[in-house]
């Protein structure tokens, strides 16, 4: 059994930025994912593309945030658990018991849950016996885009993540840009962009096409496609990327006794708590009148999560608000020298 303060339930942005909160005031915490690294939706599928709202940030990737906001966490030896996935949330006495499907157990005084939108998962290519190229020549996410250099690849898709990587890779590597419609539900710049790529032969743009077959033994050869009207295209491709968005799904959340709304978790907003007392949520999980889904948010409620942790944790103490600044007792927990 795992005794700790408080157990975070997803290792994205913000539920790292939890953990440093908890740490500041004296908490410690253990932190569950079940993707096999830390980082959540930033690291798992957009590494490599600039984000622009972080406060005195500003730019920086997915990767660069999230490497950062572990070294911010470091001074805590925060445990991470990840290819984890809490299946069990139950009340024993005045502690939380959480267990999960690696049968680790824990007892907590507070849970806080930072799980993005839910334990999640790219949707697929519909097609049979395609799971032999996945993860060789077939990628629902990009984790080094280096492979992909002086190769022909074909993106389906017609969201941000397919345009935005059309774009980017069109910089070293023969792209085809297939989608099912005439209209891009992604940016307009980006949209104007691939068409710019297009008209100066950077990129094949193939609208109102759908996968048909993949042909390959052990990796791919070339893709075909195939047409409203019924015309199909058969098209040379080292890799196929498929980006279909995700599909969400919440899990064993469900029968935690949470207020649940469309699949977000109804909180306060002074402490970020569920209807069940020691449970709070965080993040695009999170629900709230004046909600919106940014990062910058998700540091706010973790920040104000955290301290509702504290009472449970520390029932017979008052917590006093301090500034890193002047704080010795952050400052020690920081491992600032003086």
């Amino acid at each position: 059994m795992i005794k700790t303060d408080v157990l975070i339930i997803g290792a994205g942005p913000t539920g790292l930025f939890c953990a440093h909160q908890l740490g500041l005031i004296g908490l410690k915490c253990e932190i569950v994912d079940n993707l096999d690294k830390a980082g959540g939706q930033c690291i798992e599928l957009y590494p490599d593309k600039p984000i622009y709202d972080i406060p005195a940030v500003p730019e920086c990737t997915g990767e660069e945030l999230t490497n950062n906001l572990l070294k911010q966490i470091k001074p805590f030896d925060v445990k991470f658990h990840l290819n984890e996935r809490v299946e069990t949330v139950r009340k024993e006495n005045n502690n939380w018991y959480v267990k999960t499907n690696n049968n680790n157990e824990f007892t907590v005084s507070s849970i806080i849950i930072a799980g993005g939108v839910g334990s999640f998962e790219p949707r697929k290519f519909p097609l049979k016996d395609i799971e032999k190229f996945e993860n060789k020549s077939l990628f629902y996410s990009i984790k080094d885009k280096s492979i992909f250099k002086d190769k022909t690849i074909s993106i389906f898709g017609g969201g941000d993540s397919a345009l935005d990587w059309a774009i980017e890779l069109s910089q070293s590597s023969k792209i085809n840009l297939i989608h099912r419609r005439d209209g891009f539900s992604g940016a307009q710049a980006s949209v104007d962009k691939v068409k710019e790529l297009e008209k100066d032969g950077k990129l094949n743009l193939f609208t109102k096409y759908q996968i048909n077959s993949i042909q390959g033994e052990n990796n791919i050869n070339s893709v075909s496609i195939k047409h409203d009207e019924g015309e199909i295209k058969e098209i040379k491709s080292d890799y196929v990327l498929g980006f279909f968005g995700l599909i969400m799904q919440l899990g064993p959340i469900l029968d935690w006794g949470l207020n649940l709304n469309k699949k977000t978790i109804e909180v306060d907003t002074e402490k970020f708590e569920t209807n069940q007392p020691g449970i709070f949520a965080i993040g695009d999980i999170c629900n709230y009148p004046g909600k919106l889904k940014l990062i910058l948010s998700g540091f706010h409620e973790g920040a104000l999560a955290a301290r509702g942790c504290f009472k449970y944790a520390r029932p017979d103490e008052k917590l006093r608000f301090e500034f890193t600044t002047t704080s010795k007792a952050a400052q020690e927990r920081l491992g600032v020298k003086k």
